[in-house]
This record gives structure tokens, sequence and C-alpha cells, in this order.
């Protein structure tokens, strides 16, 4: 009896292990699925730039930790010399008329966390460009003066002077194209300005990289680090390419016989035996016309109470003030900044004037005067201060050219008067020379295969007239081309024997006679296989050869959707875009305009409209392509318009 029931027990217990096991069995995940799950995991880390961006990009820029996919493991990359949180923090206020009245850019230049540099610019900003800005007369699209962004060697920041044709995705802010748009689009405005100028800065500056950045009301700040090249100086060895770009050819065959990789693989099989390669290069001359402009030779700031003309390329700058005869006499000075010195002609104090006396000064020294007895000292001018005479000239000239070109000049009148006279001005005139700027280089990158003996030219085309084919000279040669350079009163005419010359080389590269690889048995197995059987031919090590059959299946594989739901949806705007002849908005019917998007549906088959967006397509398998070719089709055949009839108007 005894034995009965401990088979018994041990039966049912086998019964009751038995669905367990099995349950257990079933819990354990799929490779399918585990595949899945890892694919979402790295989707919602990967997925997007703006992922990207917060779990990569900023953190190891910034030296904080990043984490693996599944957020188990972290570690802290070292990609940055220094960081900041406070790189950079641009800072606008909107005016009544539209304009951005005021803009301010503050710069940590240092890395050391605290802002050393204020730029506050000069000019209202009208419209908003990829790389400048435009001031207008406020609220309107006249007078309009174009701004690059300019960063100095010092990583000042600062807006240059330019013309339209040099900016590019421009567009207008201020009431003259809409009401309201700078507040209703802020964050973009900040956006694109902070671009411009993250753009200039990085331009300057390789090294700088730029981790994140945040919008706060009306105000941009990036966060930054510097990257690539930890030393003193901001030059990249890399960056010298782009000024003298033969050299990296000698610079690769020079790095490449010093390299243990490049010479191990250089004598492997696969790097032996002989091919031909072909290599495009071309041969341009480049010629930039720069039109000067008297305030992109000097700049002045200060007391100048009135400005002048005396003649072509001369202008007058009169710097007044009132006197005092019972306090220290004021100082009122301006200050001259030479932008181009190379450009400034000469620059003298042509007049002094005052009633009772007036003081030139020129970068804290006295220089000469004007009044009844001489004053040339700090001390006050001995007799009465209240003078009944006429007032007192000095028309003697005094030249500060060197001066000025030698750098920033500060020019000050010290007046003392009283009475029914107590004023006293300094005259300085400034001459400059604005003419027309040419220059020009022949940038020539076929150089290195031109002396390369296992290169030979195969065609060339100069000018677009084919001078050499299949690498037999066609016989043909351009004439000289004459092309017109710049633009306005400084266009110019240039004749040259080329301008443009396209090659094409043959070049040997010696790869030895690398052995021929075994496809035998592959082909073996594609010509005898099908869907169910996989025959195989397996050569073994005594060498013979064993021939195998064997049934084959595929796996079966989850149905896959036809496409990824996606939809299309619109959102109005206004067409503020701005071009060389205006506001574009301004030159339509209608200045009402769309911008369109698309967007990934979710996986209940919802579109994920955004604010101020309307549907315009549901959630399905799109098809744009043919509106897609009509565009592309309408930009190449108005480029082609535009290289046709360009040219003198």
């Amino acid at each position: 009896m005894t034995v009965r029931r401990h088979l018994l027990f041990a039966a049912l217990n086998s019964t009751l292990l038995l669905p367990a096991a099995a349950l257990a069995q079933e819990a354990q995940p799929s490779v399918k699925d585990r595949a899945r799950s890892a694919a979402t995991a790295s989707r919602a880390r990967t997925g997007s730039s703006d992922a990207l961006q917060s779990n990569y990009v900023t953190p190891g820029l910034s030296g904080q930790t990043i984490t693996t996919i599944d957020g188990k493991t972290g570690f802290t990359a070292n990609l940055s010399c220094q960081k900041t949180s406070t790189l950079l923090e641009l800072l606008v206020q909107p005016g009544s008329t539209g304009d951005l009245t005021q803009v301010r850019i503050s710069h940590d230049r240092d890395f050391d966390g605290s802002f050393d540099s204020q730029t506050l610019l000069p000019v209202p900003v009208s419209g908003i460009c990829a790389n400048g800005v435009i001031a207008c007369n406020p609220g309107t699209w006249v007078g309009c003066r174009y701004y690059g962004w300019s960063v100095d060697g010092a990583l000042n920041i600062n807006l240059a002077q330019t013309q339209m044709t040099s900016l590019s995705g421009c567009y207008c802010l201020n009431n003259s194209c809409g009401g309201n748009l700078a507040w209703a689009n802020m964050p973009e405005v900040l956006k694109d300005l902070g671009g411009g100028v993250v753009g200039a800065l990085t331009t300057a500056d390789p090294r700088i990289g730029v981790a994140q950045a945040r919008v706060e009301g009306t105000m941009i700040s990036y966060t930054g680090a510097q990257t690539t090249s930890c030393t003193a100086q901001p030059e990249v060895s890399a960056t010298r390419y782009r000024s003298s770009p033969t050299d990296i050819q000698g610079d690769a065959y020079s790095l490449s016989q010093a390299s243990s990789v490049f010479q191990a693989l250089a004598g492997s099989a696969a790097g032996s035996g002989k091919t031909e390669q072909v290599r495009n290069c071309s041969i341009e001359r480049e010629v930039a016309v720069k039109e000067w402009s008297f305030d992109d030779i000097v700049a002045v700031r200060g007391s100048v109470t009135k400005v002048t003309s005396c003649g072509t390329d001369c202008r007058r700058y009169e710097i007044r003030g009132s006197g005092s005869c019972g306090s220290v006499p004021p100082i009122y000075s301006a200050t001259f900044e030479p932008l181009a010195p190379a450009r400034i002609k000469s620059a003298r104090i042509v007049e002094m004037g005052a009633d009772d006396w007036v003081q030139a000064r020129v970068n804290g020294q006295i220089v000469g005067y004007a009044g009844k007895r001489p004053w040339l000292g700090e001390a006050l001018p001995s007799g009465d201060c209240r003078i009944s005479d006429d007032p007192w000239y000095n028309r003697t000239a005094i030249d500060i050219t060197s001066q000025l070109t030698s750098g920033t000049t500060v020019v000050g009148a010290r007046v003392r008067g009283g009475g029914g006279g107590n004023w006293g001005y300094v005259t300085l005139e400034v001459q400059v020379d604005t003419s027309c700027e040419t220059s020009e280089r022949v940038v020539d990158l076929c150089s290195g295969y031109g002396a390369d003996p296992q290169c030979r030219l195969k065609s060339e085309s100069v000018d677009d007239v084919v001078t050499f084919s299949n690498g037999v000279g066609t016989g043909l040669s351009p004439l000289p081309q004459t092309r017109t350079m710049g633009t306005g009163t400084c266009a110019v005419q240039l004749t040259r024997d080329f301008f443009l010359k396209e090659r094409r080389y043959a070049c040997i590269i010696d790869t030895g006679s690398p052995a021929s690889p075994d496809l035998s048995r592959a082909v073996y197995i594609i010509d005898r296989s099908t869907e169910t059987v996989l025959n195989d031919r397996i050569q073994k090590g005594d060498g013979s050869v064993q021939q195998t059959s064997r049934a084959f299946s595929m796996p079966t594989q989850d149905p896959v959707a036809a496409c990824e739901p996606i939809c299309k949806t619109r959102k109005a705007r206004t067409n503020s875009d701005a071009a060389v002849d205006g506001v574009i908005g301004a030159l339509q019917t209608s200045d009402q305009g769309w911008d369109s998007y698309y967007h990934v549906c979710s996986a209940d088959n919802v579109c994920p409209a955004g604010d101020g967006e309307e549907i315009v397509s549901a959630c399905g398998c799109l098809d744009d392509f043919p509106e897609a070719v009509t565009m592309m089709q309408t930009v190449r055949l108005a480029g082609a318009d535009l290289v046709c009839t360009a040219g003198a108007q």
C-alpha cells in the first residue's frame, strides 16, 4: 500500500509540473520580440535629430553622461577641450513698427562660463537672412541696407555692410509685410538670427562646436564647446586645404607612405595588380569685385554735430559743444575707427573756432587752439572768460593721417567760454579712396594629376568648348571670353583666355595580379537548387568532391505593410521672403502662402498635425512623386534661364 501511494504521488507531481514548464517556455520572448524591442528602444533614442542631439551630441560636447540604448550603462565622453553652458546669448526687442529695435549678443569667447563680449547691433533689423540682416526705414521696405555677419580674429561678432546678392534665405519682418510677425514667430526669428551668428562664428574658428540651443521668450542661448584642435591657435590643419587645395594630394601621399595600415593593404592580394581610375578636376579663374563706400573705410561715433561733403570721397566732421567759465572746461570727443586704413588718403584738422577758446586734441594730446591768447597746456588760458570781441578762428591745417591709419583715433574739442559766447568746435576733414577693387586667382586642382606620370589627359573642355576627347585633341580652341563681373557702379568687364577648364584624367593604379576568386561552388548551388531543395558541392581536404542534397525552406515571414503610412498637412504663412526686387508678397496679388509638412502616422493611424496645421491628405500610402518632379524641373529650368540671360542690363 505504501509503494502504491508513493507512485501515485510521483505521478501527480509530474502531471502538475508539466503545464508549469510549458507555461515558462511560452513566457520566454522570441527572437523576433527581442529584435522588435531593441529596434523600438534604438528608435526612441536615435530616431530623430532632436533625439540624437539630446541623447548623444549635447552630453558628449558638454561633458555629461551618455547611456547605452537600454539605459543600463553610462559613461562620460571627453570630446572637447573646453566647454561652456553660456557660449552665446541673443536677446531681441521688437518695436511698434515690427522691426527689431534692439538686438544684443553676449558671447563667452574664452569658454570660462561667463560672458566677456557684448555686441549691440547699430541698426534696427527689418529683415533676416541666413547669413545676415536687412535694415530699412522703420516699418517700411524703403532705404534698405544689407549686412552680413562677420567675426574678427579676436572672435568679436559684428555686422559688415554688403550687397543683397551676398545674402541668402532673406525674409521681411516689419509692418510693411504684415502685422506682429516678430512676436507671432519669435522662436523661428531667434533660431534664424542665432543660426547666422553661429555659422559665422564656427567659420571663423572651426574648433567651436554648438551642442544645444534653448529659446526662452525673446532670448536664445547656445551651449558650446571647443573641439578638434586643443591648441591656443584656432587654425585646424585640415582647413588650410580650403585656400590651397592642391596640397591635399602631396599630403595624402606622404601620410600613406608613413602608414603601416596603408602599406599592409597596398601589399595584400587585394592591393596587387593594375587598374585604371578616371579622376575629374578643374582649373577655374575666380574673380572678386568689391565695391567700397565711405562707411566701409571709416566708422565714426561720438560728439559729431554736423557732417558735410567736401568733394568726391571727402567728408568734414564738426565736433562742437558749449563752454564753461565756472568749472573745468568740458571735452567733446569723437572716435574715428579705420576699417580699411590703406584706403584713407588724408585726415586733417582744417578749422577750429570758438567764442572764447577751443583746444584741439588727438588721442589726448593737444595739437592746436583758437582764441585771443594761446592755450596749449592743461591750465586755463589767461584773461577774462567773458570776452565780447568777435569769435576766433584757426584755419591752419593739422595733418593727423598717420594717427588715423595706425588705429582708432579720438579727436576732441575742449571748450571754454561764457556770456554771449560759450561755444567752440573742431572740424576734421577725411579723404578716402572708394574706387572698385578687383582681384582674381586661378585655382588649379589638376596640377597633381598633370605631374603624375601614371595619369594621362582623357578629355578637356574650356569654357564649354571640347578641346580634348578620348585622349585625342579635337583641334578646337575657345576664343577669349569677355564677362561682366560685379554689379552697379563696380561692374567691370574682363577678357581672359579662359575662365573654366574641366578635365578628366585616366590614372593607372598598380595592383599586381590578384587571384581570381573561385565561384564554382556558388554557381553550382544557384543552378541546381530550388525553393524547397538545396543542392551543394563541397570539396574535401583530400581534394575529392562530395555532392549533397537536402530539404530547404525559408522561415515564415511576418506580413509587411505596403508602405509606412504618412499624412500631409499645411499651415498658413505670410509670403515675407525678400529678394533684390523687394518683398515677394508685395509682388503677388495676395501675400497669403502655405508651408507643407509630412508626418509619419501613429500606430493607430492618426496624423500628428502640429499647431495651426490643417490636414491635406489623411494617413495612407501617399505618392507625391509627380509633384516633386515638377518642382525640381521648375527649379532646373529657372536656373538654366538665369544662366542664359545673366549679364549687363
